[in-house]
Parts: structure tokens; C-alpha cells; sequence
């Protein structure tokens, strides 16, 4: 919302759509596909908001106390690929986690209204946790990671919220939260908040792991050289009942196919299904296979690489010191909504 002249109050003309990226590492192509793919369709039609979580990447167990200092170069490299894809600063605003504490004070307020207990059963947090073997060496931030999550969300009032499968119950959890504040102050300050996921919620690694991840190293990143895209295809994980390229192959699961679905143009399409014809029949190899992937995601980066070379860091942090002044206005406005809710305006 925003005052006219008159004082009146009116309503964004457009609806708010938000989302973000915990800077602790490049993005790469599950990045795309889970959900860059969706903000580029809809940038238009919403008010879109993007915020670099940076004080989210403290608390992700992969980050010990000697790392803390690599989360800003990241914050940069994330930012500028999320430009190079196409969202550029005039149809998104980009901010920055840490430069607005309003966010902080309202995820104090949040987690009041919070059980310790609801906390843990978060699924995404239990799998972590299980996932990489942390036992009981977690950081209270990262258990309090939902309502830091929603605090990000809702301090600018998003509605629609892209994310990936992995994030789909941190936002469950802040729905709940936006309704318990709805409830106690009996209005509607905060939205519904809707959820989007990806066409593909998770690519699977180049090494067949269901997830990519950068942490396992199994990523294609959205900035990489012609050179790595080669690399990491030629090493890629196939049909492991495969001995011979003469063997019939199995399609589905196979990354390789999974891969050329996501991100092939339609030109390929047709390519594609002979392909997938041939390789059940064993009449095509994996190294004909790769090859094939490799010019199709070389095709797919390129106009990304190209956008790339416009954003020195210089542009990107411009890009970001406005659009961080302009959200926490948002977020100072909203803290105060919430204050005022719980009657904490002396």
C-alpha cells in the first residue's frame, strides 16, 4: 500500500509476488528450473520482490565460523545470475537480508507465536538434519529458519511466492504464521500466501543423486564455460545397467534425458523422442547422448553468459543498495502494522 496526496490509503496496483535465494553458493540449473523459470513468467504481472537472504547462508551447517566471509562475494554471484537469466532491476527489486533489521524484529515477534516443537517437525528441517548427519550441532538459526523465512516474505507482504520443492513446507509454516497474526488483530494485514512450485521441484544431480546441490558437487551452474558444461556432462551419471552402448537404456530416471526435457528448445523436441526411441533399443550411446546435451545446454546458457558480462560488481551492488531502500520502507511500515497489532506502540 502507499498514500496519495489526500492521505487515503490505497492498494499496490499490482499483487506482490516475492522470493529468494540464500547466498551460499553460484546458482545453478535446478535453481532455473525450480523456480527462476516461474519469476520469469510472471515478473510481469506482479510487483516482484527478490531478496538475497544472506544471513540465512550463517546458518547453513556447510558454513563454519572460517566461511562467514565468502557469503558476500555470493551474495554478489547470485545476484548478478539472477540478472544474467533476465530479471533485470527494472522489473524486480533486489534486497538484501541483512540491511533491513525490521526483518529481524518481526521474526523475534513471529517466533513468540511459535512451539518449539512445531519448529522441529518442519519436514525440510528434519531431512537436513538427517541428510547431513548434524545430530544435535545445529545452530538455533537454522531451527528458527521458517520464521526468518516468513519474517523475509511477509515484511514486504508477498502473495505469490515461487519456491522449490525443497521449500515447500517453510512456507506452510509461514502461512500459519501469517494467519495467527490475521487472527489476533481480526483484519487482514497479511496476504494468503500462495505457494508455486517449479516444473522440475528438484533436478536431479549430474552424479544421479535425486537432488542437485552445490554441496555435493553434483551442479551445472547457470555461469558456467562452455568448458565445465563438458566436463560435468561427460561425467554424468546414465543407466548403470548399461554396459554396452549396444544394451537397451532406460529413459526414465536417466539424467541425461531428464536434462534434455528441461532444457531443450522446442526446435529439439522431435530430436529428443528419436533419441529416446534409440537408446531403449540400444542403438545410440551414451557418448553420442552427452554430446547432444552438451551443444543443448551450451545453446540455453549462452544468451545467460552474454547478459553477464553487463554487471560488473559495481552495478550489482548499485542494484542492490536501491532496491533494499525501497523494500525496508516496506518492512518499516509493516513492523509497525504488527506492533500496533500487539499493542506494542508506547
Amino acid at each position: 500500500m502507499f498514500k496519495s496526496e489526500g492521505g487515503c490509503i490505497i492498494k499496490h496496483m499490482k499483487k506482490r509476488l516475492m522470493t529468494g535465494f540464500t547466498p551460499t553458493g553460484k546458482l545453478h540449473l535446478g535453481h532455473y528450473v525450480g523456480n527462476l523459470e516461474n519469476l520469469l513468467k510472471l515478473k510481469s504481472e506482479y510487483d516482484a520482490f527478490l531478496i538475497l537472504a544472506d544471513v540465512h547462508a550463517l546458518g547453513t551447517p556447510s558454513f563454519s565460523n572460517l566461511r562467514y566471509a565468502e557469503i558476500q562475494g555470493y551474495t554478489i554471484d547470485v545476484t548478478r545470475d539472477l540478472l544474467s537469466v533476465g530479471l533485470s532491476e527494472d522489473e524486480v527489486t533486489y534486497y538484501v537480508e541483512s540491511e533491513i533489521p525490521e526483518i529481524y524484529e518481526l521474526a523475534a515477534l513471529f517466533s513468540m507465536y511459535v512451539s518449539h516443537n512445531r519448529a522441529l517437525r518442519n519436514p525440510t528441517i528434519k531431512d537436513e538434519i538427517k541428510v547431513k548427519e548434524l545430530g544435535d550441532q545445529f545452530s538455533l538459526g537454522f531451527v528458527n529458519y521458517p520464521m526468518y523465512q516468513a519474517a523475509d516474505i511477509l515484511c514486504v507482504k508477498g502473495e505469490m511466492v515461487p519456491v522449490g520443492k525443497d521449500q515447500e513446507a517453510h512456507l506452510e509454516q509461514a502461512r500459519e504464521i501469517s494467519k495467527t497474526f490475521n487472527m489476533i488483530g481480526k483484519n487482514n494485514n497479511f496476504p494468503e500466501i500462495k505457494t508455486l512450485i517449479g516444473r522440475v521441484g528438484k533436478l536431479i544431480g549430474t552424479d544421479g543423486n535425486p537432488k542437485m546441490s552445490k554441496s555435493l558437487g553434483n551442479t551445472i551452474f547457470l555461469s558456467a564455460s562452455p568448458e565445465e558444461v563438458e566436463k560435468k556432462v561427460m561425467n554424468m551419471y546414465t543407466d548403470p545397467k548399461r554396459i554396452h552402448s549396444t544394451d537397451p537404456g532406460t529413459v526414465e530416471g536417466n539424467p541425461l534425458f531428464i536434462y534434455l526435457d528441461a532444457f531443450s528448445a522446442e526446435v529439439h523436441k522431435n530430436q529428443i523422442e528419436q533419441y529416446k526411441e534409440l537408446y531403449k533399443e540400444g542403438k545410440v550411446g551414451d557418448v553420442e547422448l552427452k554430446k547432444y546435451l552438451i551443444s543443448v545446454l551450451n545453446e540455453f546458457l549462452e544468451p545467460i553468459r552474454e547478459r553477464r558480462k553487463q554487471y560488473d560488481d559495481a552495478k550489482v551492488l548499485d542494484i542492490l543498495k536501491k532496491g533494499t531502500e525501497k523494500a525496508r520502507e516496506e518492512a518499516k511500515n509493516t513492523l509497525r502494522e504488527v506492533k500496533e497489532t500487539l499493542k506494542l506502540i508506547y
